[in-house]
């Protein structure tokens, strides 16, 4: 999940199960494509987890759009537990890095073997892993995806077939869950559900984690995180620090003419500006965006970290795209150029996609986490664009108490971060975390993920 600066490249992150209750250690596709089809793949063989798994595709033939998934059933109670469609960020980074690194089932080590993760998301909860927008992972198209609001449509269509393939997850509650990027697709992808009066998603929550929303208040957070007014200390010298706050009045005024008028030309020119003068200025310095407390190593396709490259070397593995049933991509991609820079050409970088959070407030709770010591999506941005959301529920919101999150563990109290909520919003700040705060702190987000689902917060 990355999305590019003009200085430096940043990291904004579904198998299906069949309706028959045989399993197979072979993978089998079903031969022929219908106009709207759901092809699918056994993928037990590649020893990720032991639960019922199918990976393939959501054919929308018509539409020339072929979105790949990997789905894992729930560890708990699969026939009660809730679905999560998990939505990878960038634009056009693929979800097997959410699957991987973050929520899935389980971790690739250096040496290629699959290793569980025991803070698995799927403890408590069925996951549909989607490479969306169509061109990215190893979804594929002929047709360009220029929007977040365009993918929404394909993403709705194709959620809609699985569950028409496979009912039996119909009926459970469905959230929709991503991080960086995707805190524009997640807040889309559920107001386009909800907006559908005769919608047969029964969709019940969203879960954004560092993610890019409100992207006007958000560009004023990057010169005070970087010059430690964040609780980390500065990463930069005054006279960037000034450089970056001498631009700021020009962001906000071109920002403002994005959000009034929603053109692609204005909000293009007001991403391009406040990027190049203000957000993408410390990159210069080589500091590691996504996690200030610690040095850029073992920097894969810029990502700042060791967890990706054996992904990659994985999922490139003939006999791993064998066995999920890839088709016509060459070559799987962390996060596709070519799919990012069709939806950034639109200047979707920088449009008001907090009012989705809105309209989605008024039927689902939203949960937004940042780990704190990111960059390029960081906790003070995140904070500031839930407090100052336009909402029924801002008064209530804007007086609520910011209380520590714990892990009980015996007789200790164990603090990883802090929490405010009210009226169905939730923002919580992790402590000692960066861009990837699930890898940071797995047992602190399970437990948060785990309190959230099981309403902890709703009476707030």
């Amino acid at each position: 999940m990355r999305f590019l600066l003009p200085a430096l490249v940043l990291a904004a992150s579904v198998g299906s199960v069949a309706s028959e209750k045989v399993r197979s250690n072979t993978s089998a596709v079903e031969p022929a494509k219908q106009a709207d089809s759901t092809r699918t793949f056994d993928t037990l063989a590649l020893g990720v987890d032991t639960v019922r798994q199918f990976s393939g595709y959501l054919d929308d033939e018509k539409n020339d759009k072929h979105l790949f998934y990997w789905f894992f059933e729930s560890r708990g109670d699969a026939a009660k537990d809730p679905v999560i469609l998990w939505v990878e960020g960038g634009p056009g980074c693929s979800s097997m890095l959410g699957l991987f690194q973050q929520v899935g089932p389980a971790n690739i080590k250096k040496n290629l073997t699959v290793a569980s993760n025991p803070l698995s998301w799927t403890n408590r909860a069925s996951i549909i892993f989607l490479d969306q927008p169509a061109n990215t992972g190893f979804s594929h198209t002929s047709k360009r995806v220029t929007s977040t609001a365009a993918g929404a449509k394909d993403v709705v269509a194709a959620m809609r077939l699985f569950f028409k393939k496979f009912p039996e997850y119909a009926k459970q509650d469905f959230y929709i869950a991503g991080t960086s990027y995707s805190g524009h697709h997640v807040p889309v992808f559920a107001a386009e559900i909800l907006s559908q009066p005769d919608s047969d998603i029964n969709l019940k929550g969203a879960i954004i984690g560092n993610g890019l929303t409100d992207a006007k208040v958000q560009f004023q957070s990057y010169r005070p995180m970087a010059c430690g007014e964040g609780g980390i200390p500065a990463v930069i010298n005054e006279t960037t620090c000034q450089a970056m706050q001498a631009a700021e009045p020009k962001c906000q005024e071109m920002m403002q003419a994005c959000y009034d008028t929603e053109e692609d030309a204005a909000c293009l020119e007001a991403n391009s500006f406040c990027e190049k003068n203000i957000a993408g200025r410390p990159a210069a310095d080589g500091i590691n965006i996504y996690n200030l407390r610690k040095e850029c190593i073992g920097n894969f396709d810029n990502f700042c970290t060791t967890s990706v490259e054996p992904i990659d070397r994985f999922l490139n593995q003939a006999k791993t795209q064998k066995a999920l049933g890839v088709e016509d991509v060459d070559r799987w991609e962390v996060c596709s150029s070519d799919s990012g820079t069709d939806i950034r050409s639109s200047g979707d970088g920088a449009k008001p996609h907090q009012r989705d959070v809105t309209k989605a407030l008024e039927k689902i709770p939203v949960l937004v986490f940042a780990g704190d010591g990111d960059y390029i999506c960081n906790w003070l941005g995140n904070r500031d664009w839930t407090n100052a959301l336009d909402w029924p529920g801002h008064h209530a919101f804007d007086k609520a108490e910011v209380e520590p999150l714990n892990i009980s563990s015996g007789e200790k109290q164990s603090q990883y971060g802090e929490i405010k909520s009210a009226s169905g919003l939730t923002f919580a700040r992790i402590f000692n975390a960066g861009h990837f705060a699930i890898e940071d702190q797995p047992e602190g987000l399970f437990d948060l993920f785990s309190r959230w689902m099981d309403g902890e917060w709703d009476s707030k």
